[in-house]
């Protein structure tokens, strides 16, 4: 009679529950929705490893994203999980998704548009990108604060409107 070995995790649906952790600073998205959760994958020995990249290095909110991540996980039913810091390549805003974008101009945050590529050209004056208000789409906003609640998010106020709105910067 043969018997059957331990099953290998489904890695499909350590994907599915990773993919489902909300981010601890902006809880509107997932972890996936960010662009953060690079990979799940499993073991041959049961182990289920998911690998996250910060949104900048010494991201505060990144050792909550490993603990939310692995107690997710543990919770599904994963006994061994691992979970890994990949930096290379580097997060980009371009990473959000388009349903993360749309969350978060619901939520009244203007999402990042898209990062420069190639080389970055000196400019001597001020440059200020064009930010619709999430409200009610207007460009005519102003920057009132480089930096909001976390460091990847700026203070804007609509001038036709007259709301006050966070923007995630382009990285």
């Amino acid at each position: 009679m043969v018997t059957a070995g331990p099953a290998l995790p489904d890695a499909h649906r350590a994907r599915r529950v990773a993919e489902r952790v909300p981010d601890p600073e902006l809880p509107m998205l997932t972890l996936a929705d960010l662009g953060v959760l690079r990979d799940v994958e499993t073991r041959a020995d049961g182990t289920v490893v998911a690998s996250l990249t910060p949104t900048y290095s010494g991201c505060p909110a990144m050792a909550e994203m490993r603990a939310d991540v692995a107690a997710r996980l543990r919770a599904a039913g994963y006994a061994r999980v691992e979970i890994r810091t990949v930096l290379d390549p580097p997060w980009t805003s371009d990473w959000i998704t388009e349903s993360g974008r749309r969350k978060l101009a619901e939520h009244g945050i203007a999402p990042p548009g898209r990062a420069p590529r190639g080389p970055v050209p000196l400019v001597l004056s001020p440059t200020r990108p064009a930010v619709p208000c999430p409200r009610c789409g207007s460009r005519e906003t102003e920057e009132t604060s480089r930096f909001a609640a976390t460091s990847c998010k700026a203070l804007w106020r609509c001038r036709a409107c007259r709301e006050p709105f966070e923007y995630v910067k382009e990285i």
